[in-house]
């Protein structure tokens, strides 16, 4: 039996390698909905390709975006036209942001690279009063609702490979090839933490082995 489960994730283990698809843009609609229609300054930490910084530019003055990761950053520039609202900076997340203050902060499967609430803390400085901060992270599965969340997304991630990918076999997109590590912090440390940096602060647990934040600065 146990042979046999292992064959099944192997089997589906080469399935979602060739059919990829990006978890963390699965979520920038989503992100774009918790934002007001237009602003002045947003900044997206760890931007990476910078699809979600392109995305913000369509409503903002300006947007910065700032990854520890030059290769990454590169891609960015390239892919982002010169009329476009966006730039690109090369930087650590807690010491290099712009100053701002900013009207929108935005950080998606960035947070666990860094120590949570120094980031937290940083974050809050560089936001606007009135202004939106929205985070999407990863946690470490702990607890039951963690697991049934999780294996509840098995087939639905299989699912959602296919039919991006219309049932053929892709490369994975320019977005999936930032540098990754796994999460480490179980989502009870993340919400405590959070509501005590950020009072007020709203999390929930999604599905594809995602969080998310939100908060408004008073």
């Amino acid at each position: 039996m146990a042979s046999l489960a292992h064959r099944l994730l192997q089997a589906l283990d080469r399935f979602n390698a060739a059919h990829p698809w990006d978890h963390n843009a699965h979520y920038h609609r989503w992100i774009l909905r918790q934002l007001p229609h237009r602003f002045n300054s947003a900044l997206d930490v760890g931007s990476g390709n910078g699809d979600l910084a392109r995305l913000l530019a369509t409503r903002a003055d300006e947007v910065h975006g700032v990854d520890s990761d030059p290769v990454i950053t590169s891609q960015a520039h390239a892919l982002t036209p010169e009329a476009t609202a966006a730039s690109f900076t090369v930087a650590d997340a807690l010491t290099g942001l712009p100053a701002g203050p900013h009207d929108v902060i935005t950080c998606v499967a960035t947070i666990h690279h860094l120590p949570f609430t120094e980031a937290l803390s940083t974050f809050r400085r560089h936001l606007a009063p009135g202004g939106t901060l929205v985070v999407v992270g990863l946690f470490r599965p702990r607890t039951a609702t963690d697991h049934l969340l999780g294996a509840a997304a098995v087939p639905l991630n299989a699912a959602t490979g296919w039919l991006k990918n219309r049932g053929r076999s892709a490369a994975p997109p320019t977005s999936m090839t930032a540098r990754t590590r796994p999460a480490d912090t179980p989502f009870s440390y993340i919400t405590e933490a959070a509501r005590t940096a950020l009072p007020g602060a709203r999390l929930r647990r999604r599905l594809f082995w995602r969080y998310t934040l939100t908060w408004s600065r008073p």
